[in-house]
């Protein structure tokens, strides 16, 4: 599919060091406008996530990108060789924040001003937007529909008895429209996206369509059991999609460096590729980029982006359905003993942004106990820090069926658990007995990071206690030693 990126650098904060070009250990403002650049020039990467969601975003990024660097943004289009991708907020969950919506709309007009005399022409350099927490097609057309009628609209407006238009005072408004990618982040909305992609379509004059799938959120809600399986079921279905509308369906699967949200690491991209084979675009996230040598990530970044998507493979929906309630279940209650410890250990999470990025689904919907937990990236690194990677909550109620069909459904789900398995610490009393016997059975003990295990150790004594000095610059060091935060 001629256009589509293929290797998408975004803003999450799961890096354990911060980038050289930083001038703090929270990146934020200037620090973001150099690593887009970063990540194109020196990366490889065809896109660039801008957020929106959850801080303070700099609405003039193409303006400084391009007085910044003209060279390479001359030789290189922005909208047309690499893209800015906006993601904004979604005014039906995150009330507080409804308005940056529209301002960042806004703003998609105001950076095509900034390219026409710069490309010598219209090229709007943006003109997507990505809407977290889709539920509905309606959430979808409002923003497509916002930008066309009022953003846009207003242009041929006279105000009051004046005889100019708001086009002939401040210029044309541009592009025309925008495309609107929904990003899926729960069970029912990852089943459901098909049938929503395809409702937004109907009035839509459109040949590619790209929807977006989680990993870290359904992971945070269901265990990476369930997610895995929510993915495939939901890119088989994306193909069908394709097939019945004739509209080119380009799915994004949003992918961290912990198994656990995703496990796409530099060393690992062949296998996380094979294992999605019609996903389009991945995401490579702070971790990713910063925590591996330069050239190793150029490398990995060339190999995604060579990468040529195929026909996702066939689904028995209805036993991995039953798999995911299972397993969910299991999970969960694990999860809900054990925020005590992910709530004490989650304060010492380093900060990699100056954000506050959503509320996870999982405190939205307060259906486990009332528990309310951190985002996924510090709830990681709080059971990673104590020897009790989250990959592995849920593992027993697999039964030997399940495995063998597992095998097959999902090959490369036992590539991810032993990946986390380096760093479980079966003999923990946090760990759950169930827990350590299933992974013991599934042989995900045997190649132990014993320095990791040491260092886990010690974090597991200090956050039984008072004193907790030294809690994180140890959690600093073990999250050094796997390569990522959560």
């Amino acid at each position: 599919m001629t256009g589509v990126p293929r290797c998408m650098s975004t803003q999450h904060p799961d890096n354990v060091d911060p980038p050289f070009f930083a001038d703090a250990p929270a990146l934020s403002g200037e620090d973001e406008i150099e690593e887009a650049y970063y990540a194109y020039s020196h990366l490889g990467c065809d896109e660039q996530m801008w957020d929106a969601e959850g801080k303070e975003v700099d609405g003039f990024v193409v303006k400084k990108l391009l007085g910044k660097y003209p060279s390479f943004f001359d030789a290189n289009r922005l909208g047309r060789d690499i893209r800015l991708t906006l993601r904004v907020p979604n005014p039906a969950v995150e009330t507080t924040e409804a308005k940056i919506l529209l301002e960042t709309l806004e703003s998609i007009a105001r950076s095509s001003d900034a390219t026409r005399p710069f490309y010598d022409g219209a090229t709007p350099p943006i003109f997507e937007v990505i809407l977290p927490m889709t539920t509905s097609a309606r959430e979808l057309n409002r923003i497509y529909r916002y930008y066309r009628d009022i953003v846009v609209g207003k242009q041929t407006q006279r105000l009051g008895d004046d005889d100019i238009t708001v086009a002939e005072w401040v210029g044309s408004f541009e592009p025309e429209h925008i495309e609107v990618i929904p990003l899926y982040e729960d069970l029912d909305n990852m089943l459901a996206a098909d049938r929503i992609t395809e409702e937004y379509l109907r009035d839509k004059d459109v040949t590619t369509q790209r929807v977006f799938l989680a990993r870290s959120d359904p992971a945070m809600n269901y265990g990476m059991l369930a997610a895995i399986l929510m993915a495939k079921i939901a890119l088989r279905r994306l193909h069908e999609l394709e097939e019945r509308s004739g509209v080119k369906i380009a799915p994004i699967l949003g992918v961290g460096s912990a198994p656990f949200r995703g496990g796409l690491t530099p060393d690992a991209v062949d296998q996380i590729m094979a294992n999605h084979p019609s996903v389009h675009t991945f995401t490579v996230q702070s971790a990713f980029k910063y925590d591996h040598p330069p050239g190793m990530v150029r490398d990995a970044i060339a190999r995604i982006r060579a990468h040529t998507p195929s026909m996702p493979p066939a689904v028995d929906e209805e036993r991995c359905i039953e798999i995911i309630n299972r397993t969910a279940q299991a999970y969960r209650k694990h999860v809900v003993e054990l925020a005590p410890v992910v709530q004490r250990l989650a304060r010492f999470v380093p900060a990699r942004r100056t954000r506050k990025l959503h509320v996870g689904l999982f405190g939205y919907a307060r259906d486990v106990a009332g528990v309310s937990l951190p985002r996924a990236i510090s709830f990681t690194a709080a059971l990673y820090s104590v020897g009790l990677p989250p990959e592995v909550l849920g593992i027993e109620a697999l039964t030997k069926d399940d495995h063998a069909f597992l095998s097959e459904a999902a090959p490369r789900m036992m590539f991810n658990l032993r990946r986390a398995g380096r760093y479980l610490r079966a003999d923990s009393d946090l760990v759950p007995p169930e827990v350590a016997r299933a992974a013991r059975e599934l042989y995900l003990c045997d190649e132990p990071d014993e320095e990791h295990h040491a260092l886990t150790a010690e974090i597991a004594d200090g956050a039984r206690g008072t004193d907790t000095a030294d809690l994180a610059p140890a959690m600093l060091r073990a999250a050094r030693q796997r390569r990522f935060l959560g």
